[in-house]
């Protein structure tokens, strides 16, 4: 979570290596990197404002508003405070996150994505996340399951069951593993680069 302009920048610097990107400043056509700054800027300032404040007031309202219109654009639907650091979004697209998901550190999520919990009565418990997971195209992720670090879900995997031990792969409708390979040859972790 941010709460210290170095976290903030930490977490800046994290995603920025996992989208691949060259440059601190986005180019005015990269609408994902501008998100994730955008992101990444909202939760900032929600973490750290004091109560009573106008200026933290003001400054949550301006970055609530630029993420909002920007999260149209690109199609997603992303709560505040789910991701550590390293987060890359493959490009824009439908992706859908629900609040009660946790992800950990160096997420990479491709389009129509959707993770979220099992529908039912409240209490919504949702998935839980490791560090280093890959999440295919179209990709389901629903329930209180646990997802282990270094775990590959393929396109169109509907995951509903936990795979704490992760290192694999697992894909299919209901999901299951079908190779051992870990997630490390699909997303650029920042392991020593910027650690949470």
């Amino acid at each position: 979570m941010i709460r210290t302009r170095e976290d903030l920048h930490r977490y800046l610097e994290a995603d920025r290596i996992g989208l691949r990107r060259t440059g601190s400043r986005p180019h005015p056509y990269d609408e994902v990197w501008i998100w994730q700054r955008l992101y990444r800027r909202t939760e900032f300032h929600f973490n750290t404002a004091r109560k009573g404040d106008p200026f933290g007031w003001i400054a949550r309202k301006y970055w609530s508003w630029r993420l909002h219109r920007q999260s149209i654009r690109c199609g997603f639907e992303i709560p505040l405070n789910l991701f550590g650091p390293g987060l890359s979004l493959s490009h824009r697209g439908t992706i859908i996150i629900h609040p009660a998901t946790r992800v950990g550190a160096n997420c990479r999520l491709n389009v129509n994505v959707t993770i979220g919990p099992r529908p039912g009565p409240p209490p919504e418990i949702g998935p839980v996340l490791g560090d280093n997971i890959y999440v295919g195209a179209g990709a389901r992720v629903f329930g209180d399951i646990v997802l282990g670090d270094n775990l590959v879900i393929g396109a169109n995997a509907v995951v509903n069951r936990s795979f704490p031990e992760g290192h694999m792969t697992v894909a299919g409708a209901p999901a299951r593993k079908v190779s051992d390979t870990p997630s490390d040859q699909f997303i650029i972790a920042t392991r020593n680069k910027a650690k949470p």
